[in-house]
């Protein structure tokens, strides 16, 4: 009964401060907090109040991850951390810093039961306003021991499913485990949704084995070596081959193609000139449709279809160059990122208003 002034007098500061539902919050952490083992928390809590009432949010948060960062999870109870983590995630919310807000308000519900019902209201309330600006990540993996990053930066302990919460943009999810191939997926965030993902990790090709020969008793590595080498050099100088024959054959095409265009452009010439000949040596302008059309006029047709001819087979083989070098390009690349010793990967990625490819690892 001492604390009932002080609490009625912390819920009218707290629902005219924030809007949320008022309750006697700080009452509950102090009376999780045993003796002076926990001298430093209730220091870092009490700022953190008066630091809250008064508006200033960036200090009360910096009160309130002190506070949450002393209570030690070994000698802490499990209500003190679930009412210090909902309270830091209220003054994220605040600070607009939706994402970590998502995740404290989240993680503090989960503990539902040693929260009083006012807390849990201003939790979830808390927790419904941060929700519209990030984006949910719902992500199973298999082997559940591996690693996962996101952005380059772990996540947590390995586990088979997580629920995350991203700010909104496109972001990379890789996964890893010894022995195993690295995965990568790639996925674009939107506020307000929820994306689910489900990665294999599989298995890498095991090493070949080294015997030895029982009759010589040589080992018989040089002579594998010898045959892995030559079944791996000579994939790759065929395809050396025909990426160059591609490039020479482009450039060919290409070049014909060329040389038709010019040559088609010199029998316009030619063309204009016998027209214009013809139209000076009889004024009627009909004279080529007539029956007895002169001889100058079958040639003067010959010559169009001449033209026309070279300028579509020009065209063509410009085309046709122009698709063999992209195919010698695109082979190229492929032929790059597919072999494992540059450690090079191409990922799609897909968006809401884009799509494209990115290449991760090093040349």
């Amino acid at each position: 009964m001492r604390f009932a002034a002080p609490s009625l007098l912390l819920c009218l500061m707290l629902g005219a401060a924030t809007g949320y539902t008022s309750s006697a919050s700080a009452e509950d952490i102090y009376s999780t907090l045993d003796g002076s083992d926990e001298a430093t928390v209730k220091a870092h809590v009490r700022r953190a109040r008066r630091a809250r009432d008064a508006g200033r949010w960036a200090e009360a948060h910096a009160a309130y991850r002190a506070a949450f960062e002393a209570a030690d999870p070994a000698s802490s109870t499990e209500t003190l951390r679930t009412q210090l983590a909902g309270e830091l995630g209220l003054c994220e919310l605040e600070l607009r810093k939706y994402r970590d807000a998502a995740e404290h308000l989240t993680w503090s519900l989960e503990q539902r039961d040693a929260l009083p019902l006012e807390l849990q209201l201003r939790f979830e309330a808390g927790k419904r306003k941060a929700a519209p600006h990030v984006g949910t990540l719902y992500l199973s993996v298999d082997p559940p021991d591996a690693e996962v990053l996101i952005d380059g930066k772990p996540i947590g302990p390995p586990a088979r499913t997580y629920r995350l919460f991203l700010d909104p943009g496109q972001h990379m999810v890789r996964a890893r485990l010894a022995g195993h191939e690295e995965a990568f997926q790639s996925f674009d965030a939107q506020a307000g949704k929820a994306t689910t993902i489900s990665m294999q990790v599989p298995r890498a090709a095991p090493p070949a084995a080294i015997s030895k020969d029982t009759a010589t008793g040589a080992p018989e590595a040089k002579r594998s070596a010898r045959g892995a080498q030559a079944w791996s050099v000579a994939p790759s100088s065929t395809g050396s081959n025909l990426r160059v024959a591609g490039a020479v054959l482009a450039g060919a095409t290409m070049v014909a193609g060329g040389g038709f265009l010019i040559w088609s452009a010199y029998t316009e010439d030619d063309l204009h000139d016998q027209a214009t000949a013809l139209r000076g040596a009889d004024k009627n302008a009909d004279r080529c449709v007539r029956p007895n059309a002169p001889r100058a006029c079958s040639e003067l047709r010959d010559l169009q279809e001449q033209r026309d001819l070279l300028r579509q087979v020009g065209w063509v083989s410009l085309a046709t160059g122009g698709a063999l070098g992209a195919l010698t390009l695109v082979s190229l690349i492929v032929g790059r990122t597919s072999s494992h010793s540059d450690g090079v990967r191409v990922v799609p990625t897909v968006g809401a208003r884009s799509a494209g490819l990115m290449m991760v690892g090093a040349w």
